[in-house]
Parts: structure tokens; sequence; C-alpha cells
């Protein structure tokens, strides 16, 4: 998301340029006379830009790239005629489909980024219909049934 490129100045200076750049939110661009001040503002920056905190102009600060999506998503349910249901639900049922499609613990821990087992069983809900099949399989390959 950020890029530092060394650069020389209209003076013949080394300088740093850095830009911030993220989907959905205006670029951030400053320049540096030192490498370390350039890494030190873009980790800050980029850090401001994910949580929509940093913008120039005042257009931008109305509509933040958190607010545009919380929108976006109000209108789709609204539309869909779907009632309690939030964005967060998704991950839920991302967790559930891996789980029931025969993705192991550790592959739906990584696609949801948590990072112990006991998160994954959290957002994990297999449906009745999934676990009748798993005990009817299980029948089958040991009963015959």
């Amino acid at each position: 998301m950020a890029t530092i490129e060394r650069r020389t100045s209209k003076e013949g200076h080394l300088v740093y340029r850095v830009k911030v750049r993220r989907r959905g939110a205006p670029l951030q661009t400053a320049t540096f006379s030192k490498l370390s001040e350039a890494r030190k503002w873009a980790q800050v920056t980029e850090g401001a830009v994910l949580e929509g905190r940093h913008f120039k102009t005042v257009e931008a600060k109305r509509h933040t790239l958190r607010r545009r999506i919380s929108d976006a998503w109000e209108h789709a349910v609204k539309r869909a005629g779907i009632e309690n249901f939030r964005y967060h639900d998704l991950r839920h049922s991302c967790a559930s489909y891996l789980a029931m499609n025969g993705a192991s613990l550790m592959e739906i821990a990584e696609v949801l980024g948590h990072k112990t087992l006991a998160m994954v069983k959290r957002y994990t809900h297999l449906s009745e219909a999934h676990t009748a099949g798993v005990v009817a399989r299980m029948n089958q390959a040991i009963f015959g049934q």
C-alpha cells in the first residue's frame, strides 16, 4: 500500500517520496530528507487510512471508506428485504460453508485470519443436514447401512 521512492530534489539533495494508496481513499503523499522519517510517516499514515481517519479534503472526511462500505451494505440488505443481518455475519457464513465443503480448521483459520482454533470453532456452525450426512457416511463406511 505504501511506496517509498528515492529521488533527487531540484537542489540536488537526496529525498524520499512516500505514497500511500488505497482504493476508495485519496492518495496521500509526502517527501522527507531521511529514510527513517519516511518509513515512520508511511506506517502511521497506512494505519490511519485503513481506519478511515486520514484524508486531505473536507468531502473525503465526510465519506470515509468505512462509512461508504457501511452505507452500501445497509442499502443492499434493505433492498433485498433482509432483516436482522449484519456485515459481520458473513464471516460466520464463510467459515461454515468452508467447513461443510471439506476445508480443514487450519485452512479456515488462514482464510479468516484467526490465530487460534478456538476462534475458528466459534465462527463455524454446521447445518443439521450436514452433520446428519457425516453420521450417515460413517455408518455406511463402518456398518454398511
